[in-house]
């Protein structure tokens, strides 16, 4: 049974999900734009059934807890500690690591800078960010896909985003997530200041310099109708994983895999934890 529970940090409290007896091998799940932690409902019920410890929270900004108002504090380095005080605060010496889309790009950048903490690392959607930078910079495919992420930084973009009952967030989804859901998420992000939070993602500065590999077992799930990351930089992934790796690649599934295809992205995270 899904349990919600508050996780108290220095930066505020964390919504969260979670499943699973309390001694269960601990699973953390983040969430990726415009969801939230129910976007892990599946797996995190699956994973607990199984015996593991999951948690799934509402990240900074999506909890209304932790929501600064400054785009500084949206910066990788305030994300990746949230991983870390979350973690520390469930009594988590090394947990398995689950993140999709800014998810997967947080729980990149925690494989990289606390490979000790980590048991394992499963990311879907989103490339490794030094074969992401990569393909910015020499793939015309890639370029197109990711202007979005330099539209949004305007200041105009909450309002066009919440027009017309929130028309562009539900074109985003491309009608492969359940209507209910989205709804739910809609309303989310309509609450004072939460659509804002979540954009600061986008608007903050990201670390200069280049990005370094991941020693922690990897799995890596890309799917082909993926809108947001081409063939590039998921195939060129593995290049940045010096540990264990796998890949897997999803046909005819789009970006929102956690939600359109639940049973098959859990298989293979199960499989993949099975083995470390």
């Amino acid at each position: 049974m899904t349990e919600h529970l508050s996780i108290p940090t220095p930066a505020g409290s964390f919504d969260a999900i979670a499943a699973g007896p309390a001694d269960g091998r601990p699973v953390l799940l983040l969430h990726g734009f415009p969801e939230a932690a129910v976007s892990w409902e599946y797996q995190v019920a699956v994973l607990g059934n199984r015996g593991f410890r999951a948690v799934a929270p509402d990240q900074r900004g999506y909890s209304p807890g932790v929501r600064p108002t400054t785009v500084a504090e949206y910066g990788i380095g305030e994300l990746v500690g949230d991983v870390l005080a979350i973690a520390d605060e469930l009594g988590w010496r090394r947990f398995d690591l689950v993140g999709h889309d800014w998810g997967g790009a947080v729980a990149w950048w925690t494989a990289v800078e606390h490979p000790d903490r980590l048991r394992s690392l499963n990311v879907v959607s989103t490339p490794h960010p030094g074969a992401l930078g990569e393909a910015l910079r020499t793939d015309e495919d890639q370029q197109l896909r990711s202007q979005y992420m330099r539209d949004w930084r305007e200041g105009s973009t909450e309002r066009r985003m919440l027009a017309d009952n929130a028309e562009a967030i539900r074109r985003m989804f491309e009608w492969r997530v359940g209507q209910s859901r989205v709804d739910e998420y809609i309303q989310r992000l309509s609450e004072p200041g939460a659509l804002t939070a979540a954009l600061n993602w986008y608007r903050a500065s990201r670390p200069a310099g280049e990005i370094g590999k991941v020693e922690v077992p990897t799995l890596y799930v890309w799917s082909t109708e993926d809108v947001a990351f081409g063939s590039t930089a998921a195939f060129a992934t593995e290049q940045w994983v010096s540990g264990a790796y796998s890949f897997q690649m999803l046909e005819d599934v789009s970006h929102w895999v956690p939600e359109e295809v639940p049973e098959v992205l859990t298989g293979v995270i199960l499989e993949h934890l099975s083995g470390r």
